[in-house]
Formats: C-alpha cells, structure tokens, sequence
C-alpha cells in the first residue's frame, strides 16, 4: 500500500514509519526541515518537504505521491505552544482534507486526543460527546479538536483516533522529558484527577493496524485509567524522584477513556496493557 505519514518525524512518527515499512507498505513521510530528510530516509520512508499551512505545495505532494492512505500525526507542541497547536489542527487539517480529496484520496488516519470529553464520573467511551461547553482556556483546545475531526471525518473513509496521554521514548514523560524534571523538582502534586496513558509503541501499532478498521472514533488508550494519586507517585519512584505533594482536587473533565471499541471490537492488544508496567519499562530504555 502507498501511505504518506504527515508528521513522519514527530513522536509517533518515528515509531510507525519503521512499522510500515517493516509490513511492506511504501511509505512517503513530510517534514518541514530539510534536514530531517536523512532521519526520514533510515526509517524506511522517502521525504517530502512541506509546510501543511502552503496549501498550494500540499496539494502538489500529495499529486505526486497519489497515496492510498494518509495518516495526519502533525502536532506542534515542541515549544508547548498550545495556540500554535490548535490552529495547526483548524487550518493544518482543514489543508491537508481538501488536498487528499482534490487529488482522489479515499482513506485518512488522523491522531486526535482522548481527554476532550465532556465530564462525567465514569470513563468515556466514544460514544461521550467533546466538552464544548467547557470554559476557557479548556474550550479553545476542545473546538481545535472538534475541527480536526469533522474535517478529517468529511473523507470517505476518515478515521480519528483519540489516543490517551503519550509516554515512552521522545514524549514528555520519558526519564528526560519535561513532565519528568518537572516531576524531580517537585513541581507536580497527586490529584484525583483522572488520566488515560497509552505507551507510543502501542499508539503506533495500533495506527498500523487502524490501515483496516472501520471509519468513525476509536480511543486507543491502556487498560487502566487512574487518578494522579495512584500513577504519579509510582510514575516519580521509577525516576528515583521525591514523592510528590498530595491534593484532592478533581477537575471533572479529567475522567479517562476507555479502550473497548478497540480492544474487543478491533483486535488491538497493548503490549503494556498498564502505565505500572509501561512506566517501569521506559525508564530502563
């Protein structure tokens, strides 16, 4: 199969691209650094240097390629600039739609999140609706997402997946990212607030097997969604970090997600079906 990977060197990028490639698919991935072409390259895939805010040239790389199937993996959080990352999704993916369907593409895969529901006490699955009543600042990263994925689901075979908060190699919870100094200098306490986590290993072969699921929503996310009080002081002792301060304050949007769909309807079994393991195992890498 032809795929082109838009933001084939980011976080989730650089584990899927080999995966592809590995399955025999020929693969194509963008970048806006040329000098990111060589990482491209050892991953398996050609490189394709473009900005997904220039639509004209867009829409000329996805001619050329004619790919079967896009996967959308941009993100631009790098700075933590979260506006920066909203409108990448509203503009970027609005792009990147009407580039796929003016050059015949069918099928696109696109990374969305999972912690967008509206609240509620138990986990969400995707049949919860996104927060759009939320308050700011909350609201500006709901309708980002909302945009993102009505753009995405216009494509005859859209699929979104809402994967849960990354961790493992080049996130911000592997052992140097930034939640981890945060973690070491103390900076964060153990609320009841509840997280999702998904490993990237397992995000990506999740996305490699989402090439034959169905179109709609799909959360991939482990099996264990937690409250900052029980993750977070085991998540600071495998950084042999102080324990952190405990508070017990909940954020009612902060209520996790569940992986049903995916794991019983679609077949998708994490290789670290906990962040116990999961975290334990990153900080040995």
């Amino acid at each position: 199969m032809n795929i082109l990977v838009v933001g084939a060197a980011g976080t989730i990028g650089r584990q899927l691209v080999p995966l592809l490639a590995k399955a025999g698919h020929a693969v194509a991935g963008t970048t806006r650094q040329a000098e990111k072409s060589y990482v491209l390259h050892e991953m398996g895939a050609s490189a394709a240097i473009v900005d997904v805010f220039d639509r004209e040239g867009l829409s000329r790389v996805v001619r050329e390629i004619q790919p079967e199937v896009i996967i959308h993996q941009l993100t631009d959080l790098s700075h933590r600039d979260f506006a920066a990352n909203a409108h990448l999704r509203r503009v970027g993916t609005r792009n990147l739609v009407d580039a796929a369907r003016a050059a015949g593409v069918r099928r696109m895969i696109a990374q969305s999140i999972a912690w967008a529901y509206a609240p509620g006490e138990d986990p969400a699955d995707e049949s919860v609706p996104l927060d759009l009543e939320a308050p700011f600042p909350r609201r500006s990263l709901i309708e980002s997402v909302q945009a993102l994925e009505q753009s995405v689901l216009e494509m005859e075979q859209g699929l979104v997946l809402r994967y849960g908060l990354f961790y493992g190699p080049g996130t911000w919870y592997a052992p140097d990212g930034l939640m981890a100094q945060q973690v070491r200098r103390g900076e964060l306490s153990a609320d009841e607030g509840i997280t999702s986590f998904v490993h990237v290993d397992d995000a990506a072969r999740a996305t490699l097997l989402a090439l034959d699921w169905p179109t709609g929503v799909v959360n991939i996310v482990d099996d264990e969604p937690a409250p900052g009080s029980s993750w977070l002081p085991v998540y600071a002792e495998t950084l042999g970090a102080p324990a952190p301060s405990v508070s017990r304050e909940r954020p009612p949007f902060a209520r996790g997600a569940l992986n049903t769909k995916a794991r019983q309807r679609l077949n998708w079994q994490p290789l670290y079906p906990s962040w116990r393991e999961g975290f334990a195992a990153t900080a040995q890498t």
